[in-house]
Protein backbone atom coordinates (compact mmCIF):
# COMPACT_ATOMS: atom_id res chain seq x y z
CA UNK A 1 0.00 0.00 0.00
CA UNK A 2 1.41 3.57 -0.99
CA UNK A 3 2.05 5.86 2.19
CA UNK A 4 1.21 8.58 -0.27
CA UNK A 5 -2.53 7.68 -1.31
CA UNK A 6 -4.44 9.97 0.64
CA UNK A 7 -8.34 9.37 0.51
CA UNK A 8 -11.12 12.18 0.96
CA UNK A 9 -12.79 12.31 4.28
CA UNK A 10 -15.99 11.85 2.46
CA UNK A 11 -17.14 8.67 0.43
CA UNK A 12 -20.02 8.07 -1.54
CA UNK A 13 -21.81 4.24 -1.02
CA UNK A 14 -25.07 2.15 -2.83
CA UNK A 15 -27.24 0.80 -0.36
CA UNK A 16 -30.79 0.17 -0.71
CA UNK A 17 -31.12 1.63 -4.27
CA UNK A 18 -30.06 5.10 -2.55
CA UNK A 19 -26.82 7.12 -3.20
CA UNK A 20 -25.47 7.65 0.30
CA UNK A 21 -22.68 10.13 1.06
CA UNK A 22 -20.43 9.23 4.77
CA UNK A 23 -18.03 10.71 6.59
CA UNK A 24 -15.07 8.60 7.06
CA UNK A 25 -15.27 9.57 10.29
CA UNK A 26 -18.63 9.12 11.45
CA UNK A 27 -20.35 5.78 12.88
CA UNK A 28 -22.15 5.49 9.94
CA UNK A 29 -18.63 5.50 7.83
CA UNK A 30 -16.75 3.57 10.30
CA UNK A 31 -19.73 0.94 9.83
CA UNK A 32 -19.64 0.97 6.01
CA UNK A 33 -15.70 0.97 5.48
CA UNK A 34 -15.75 -2.08 8.19
CA UNK A 35 -18.37 -3.39 5.82
CA UNK A 36 -16.66 -3.03 2.39
CA UNK A 37 -13.49 -4.46 3.94
CA UNK A 38 -15.02 -7.37 5.06
CA UNK A 39 -16.84 -8.18 1.46
CA UNK A 40 -13.41 -7.26 -0.04
CA UNK A 41 -11.90 -9.36 2.03
CA UNK A 42 -13.89 -12.23 1.76
CA UNK A 43 -13.37 -12.14 -2.58
CA UNK A 44 -9.60 -11.59 -1.81
CA UNK A 45 -9.12 -14.31 0.82
CA UNK A 46 -5.62 -12.16 1.53
CA UNK A 47 -6.71 -11.75 5.60
CA UNK A 48 -7.29 -15.46 5.86
CA UNK A 49 -5.55 -17.33 3.22
CA UNK A 50 -2.30 -17.68 4.19
CA UNK A 51 -2.82 -16.85 8.37
CA UNK A 52 -1.03 -19.47 10.92
CA UNK A 53 -0.72 -20.27 14.43
CA UNK A 54 2.10 -21.84 16.07
CA UNK A 55 2.71 -22.38 11.85
CA UNK A 56 -0.60 -24.68 11.68
CA UNK A 57 -3.57 -23.14 8.57
CA UNK A 58 -6.13 -20.79 10.62
CA UNK A 59 -8.68 -19.63 7.92
CA UNK A 60 -10.10 -17.21 10.36
CA UNK A 61 -10.04 -13.40 10.53
CA UNK A 62 -7.63 -11.52 13.20
CA UNK A 63 -10.47 -9.24 14.63
CA UNK A 64 -12.42 -12.76 15.07
CA UNK A 65 -9.99 -14.65 16.85
CA UNK A 66 -9.07 -11.32 19.18
CA UNK A 67 -12.61 -11.65 20.00
CA UNK A 68 -12.27 -15.43 20.64
CA UNK A 69 -9.28 -14.79 22.96
CA UNK A 70 -11.82 -12.16 25.07
CA UNK A 71 -14.24 -14.73 25.16
CA UNK A 72 -11.87 -17.49 26.63
CA UNK A 73 -10.25 -15.70 29.23
CA UNK A 74 -13.13 -14.22 30.55
CA UNK A 75 -15.01 -17.52 30.32
CA UNK A 76 -12.37 -19.95 31.27
CA UNK A 77 -14.00 -22.78 30.23
CA UNK A 78 -13.25 -26.50 30.65
CA UNK A 79 -14.46 -27.62 27.19
CA UNK A 80 -14.54 -26.04 24.16
CA UNK A 81 -16.28 -27.71 21.43
CA UNK A 82 -14.66 -26.71 17.83
CA UNK A 83 -17.44 -27.95 15.62
CA UNK A 84 -15.47 -27.87 11.75
CA UNK A 85 -11.64 -29.08 12.60
CA UNK A 86 -10.66 -27.89 8.98
CA UNK A 87 -6.40 -27.68 9.37
CA UNK A 88 -6.53 -27.95 13.30
CA UNK A 89 -5.50 -23.95 13.15
CA UNK A 90 -8.44 -22.97 15.50
CA UNK A 91 -8.30 -26.15 17.98
CA UNK A 92 -4.30 -25.34 18.32
CA UNK A 93 -5.26 -21.07 18.74
CA UNK A 94 -7.75 -22.36 21.10
CA UNK A 95 -5.82 -25.26 23.22
CA UNK A 96 -2.92 -22.07 23.28
CA UNK A 97 -4.91 -19.86 25.39
CA UNK A 98 -6.43 -22.77 27.31
CA UNK A 99 -2.50 -24.00 27.93
CA UNK A 100 -1.73 -20.13 29.20
CA UNK A 101 -4.65 -20.55 31.52
CA UNK A 102 -3.96 -23.41 33.15
CA UNK A 103 -7.04 -25.10 32.20
CA UNK A 104 -8.96 -26.84 29.49
CA UNK A 105 -9.31 -28.98 26.78
CA UNK A 106 -10.63 -28.94 23.26
CA UNK A 107 -13.12 -31.51 21.71
CA UNK A 108 -12.75 -30.76 17.62
CA UNK A 109 -15.42 -32.85 15.47
CA UNK A 110 -15.42 -32.68 11.67
CA UNK A 111 -16.78 -34.63 9.41
CA UNK A 112 -13.20 -35.71 7.52
CA UNK A 113 -9.81 -34.76 8.13
CA UNK A 114 -9.01 -33.96 4.71
CA UNK A 115 -7.63 -30.66 5.37
CA UNK A 116 -5.99 -32.23 8.35
CA UNK A 117 -4.06 -34.59 6.80
CA UNK A 118 -2.82 -31.97 4.46
CA UNK A 119 -0.64 -30.34 7.33
CA UNK A 120 2.97 -31.10 7.20
CA UNK A 121 3.80 -29.57 10.50
CA UNK A 122 3.29 -31.16 13.88
CA UNK A 123 0.11 -30.23 15.26
CA UNK A 124 1.21 -28.61 18.35
CA UNK A 125 -1.09 -28.92 21.54
CA UNK A 126 -2.12 -32.50 20.97
CA UNK A 127 -1.76 -33.07 24.89
CA UNK A 128 -5.23 -31.44 25.42
CA UNK A 129 -7.29 -31.78 21.81
CA UNK A 130 -9.28 -34.35 21.51
CA UNK A 131 -10.35 -35.29 17.69
CA UNK A 132 -13.99 -36.85 16.60
CA UNK A 133 -14.74 -37.83 13.20
CA UNK A 134 -18.39 -37.44 12.04
CA UNK A 135 -21.12 -35.58 11.13
CA UNK A 136 -21.65 -32.58 13.58
CA UNK A 137 -25.58 -33.12 13.39
CA UNK A 138 -25.57 -36.84 13.55
CA UNK A 139 -27.10 -38.57 16.26
CA UNK A 140 -24.17 -40.46 16.93
CA UNK A 141 -21.77 -37.47 16.70
CA UNK A 142 -23.79 -35.86 19.08
CA UNK A 143 -24.09 -38.71 21.38
CA UNK A 144 -20.65 -39.41 21.35
CA UNK A 145 -19.84 -35.72 22.09
CA UNK A 146 -22.64 -35.27 25.10
CA UNK A 147 -20.42 -38.53 26.92
CA UNK A 148 -17.00 -36.48 26.82
CA UNK A 149 -18.22 -33.50 28.58
CA UNK A 150 -18.74 -34.02 32.54
CA UNK A 151 -22.05 -32.71 33.26
CA UNK A 152 -20.02 -29.87 36.03
CA UNK A 153 -17.74 -28.78 33.47
CA UNK A 154 -17.86 -24.93 31.85
CA UNK A 155 -18.32 -25.38 28.16
CA UNK A 156 -17.84 -22.91 25.49
CA UNK A 157 -19.11 -23.81 21.32
CA UNK A 158 -17.83 -22.43 18.18
CA UNK A 159 -19.78 -23.06 15.04
CA UNK A 160 -17.29 -23.44 11.66
CA UNK A 161 -18.21 -26.27 9.77
CA UNK A 162 -21.14 -26.52 7.53
CA UNK A 163 -22.18 -22.98 7.02
CA UNK A 164 -25.90 -23.83 5.57
CA UNK A 165 -29.16 -22.33 7.19
CA UNK A 166 -30.40 -26.01 7.90
CA UNK A 167 -27.03 -27.21 9.26
CA UNK A 168 -26.38 -24.49 11.52
CA UNK A 169 -29.65 -24.43 12.66
CA UNK A 170 -29.42 -28.15 13.95
CA UNK A 171 -26.26 -27.78 15.52
CA UNK A 172 -27.75 -24.92 17.56
CA UNK A 173 -30.45 -26.78 18.61
CA UNK A 174 -28.19 -29.53 19.74
CA UNK A 175 -25.82 -27.95 20.88
CA UNK A 176 -26.79 -25.23 22.78
CA UNK A 177 -27.97 -26.81 25.63
CA UNK A 178 -24.45 -27.67 26.76
CA UNK A 179 -22.98 -24.26 26.62
CA UNK A 180 -23.21 -23.18 30.31
CA UNK A 181 -25.14 -19.89 31.74
CA UNK A 182 -22.42 -17.34 31.11
CA UNK A 183 -20.59 -18.95 28.11
CA UNK A 184 -21.03 -18.56 24.26
CA UNK A 185 -22.17 -20.57 21.24
CA UNK A 186 -20.23 -18.48 18.46
CA UNK A 187 -21.69 -18.38 14.87
CA UNK A 188 -18.77 -18.44 12.41
CA UNK A 189 -19.29 -16.84 9.11
CA UNK A 190 -22.65 -15.73 8.85
CA UNK A 191 -21.05 -12.77 6.89
CA UNK A 192 -22.20 -15.00 3.51
CA UNK A 193 -25.43 -12.85 3.51
CA UNK A 194 -23.71 -10.01 2.74
CA UNK A 195 -21.44 -11.57 0.05
CA UNK A 196 -24.02 -13.26 -2.17
CA UNK A 197 -23.70 -10.81 -4.57
CA UNK A 198 -19.71 -10.89 -4.81
CA UNK A 199 -18.00 -12.22 -7.84
CA UNK A 200 -16.90 -15.83 -6.16
CA UNK A 201 -20.35 -15.67 -4.31
CA UNK A 202 -23.47 -17.49 -4.60
CA UNK A 203 -27.16 -15.78 -4.98
CA UNK A 204 -28.55 -18.68 -2.43
CA UNK A 205 -26.63 -16.95 0.44
CA UNK A 206 -29.34 -14.51 0.76
CA UNK A 207 -31.04 -16.66 2.43
CA UNK A 208 -28.98 -19.80 3.57
CA UNK A 209 -26.76 -18.29 6.12
CA UNK A 210 -25.46 -18.52 9.26
CA UNK A 211 -26.57 -15.50 10.34
CA UNK A 212 -30.13 -15.97 9.49
CA UNK A 213 -30.09 -19.14 11.35
CA UNK A 214 -28.57 -17.80 14.62
CA UNK A 215 -31.29 -14.42 14.58
CA UNK A 216 -34.34 -16.90 14.21
CA UNK A 217 -32.23 -19.51 17.16
CA UNK A 218 -32.14 -15.83 19.05
CA UNK A 219 -36.12 -14.86 18.62
CA UNK A 220 -36.62 -18.46 20.01
CA UNK A 221 -33.94 -18.58 23.30
CA UNK A 222 -34.98 -16.04 25.22
CA UNK A 223 -32.10 -17.31 27.44
CA UNK A 224 -29.57 -16.44 25.25
CA UNK A 225 -28.43 -13.02 23.50
CA UNK A 226 -26.30 -11.15 21.53
CA UNK A 227 -22.90 -10.09 22.96
CA UNK A 228 -22.90 -6.15 20.58
CA UNK A 229 -19.44 -5.71 22.28
CA UNK A 230 -17.62 -8.16 20.32
CA UNK A 231 -18.83 -6.41 17.29
CA UNK A 232 -16.42 -3.17 18.31
CA UNK A 233 -13.74 -3.98 15.72
CA UNK A 234 -16.19 -3.66 12.83
CA UNK A 235 -14.71 -6.17 10.44
CA UNK A 236 -16.02 -9.68 11.10
CA UNK A 237 -16.95 -12.84 9.46
CA UNK A 238 -19.06 -13.34 12.35
CA UNK A 239 -22.39 -11.55 11.48
CA UNK A 240 -25.06 -12.21 15.06
CA UNK A 241 -22.86 -15.06 15.59
CA UNK A 242 -21.85 -14.15 19.41
CA UNK A 243 -23.93 -15.84 20.95
CA UNK A 244 -23.91 -14.98 25.32
CA UNK A 245 -26.18 -17.49 27.40
CA UNK A 246 -27.36 -15.49 29.80
CA UNK A 247 -26.51 -15.76 33.82
CA UNK A 248 -30.40 -16.61 34.90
Amino acid sequence: MSSSLFYDREIFVQAGGKKLKLDIYSEEGFDALAQLFTRSAWEKRTPVRNNKWLGIPIVQLPEDLLMMQEIIYEIRPDVILDIGTGYGGSAVFYASILELLGKGRIISIDINHRRLNQVEAPLPMQNCIAFVLGNSIGEKTVAQVQGMIDPKEKVLVALDANHSYRHVSEELRKYAPLVTPGSYIVVFDGFHEIVYDAPKGNPKWKMDNAARAAREFLAEHSEFEENPDCYRLGVTFCTNGFLRRKNV
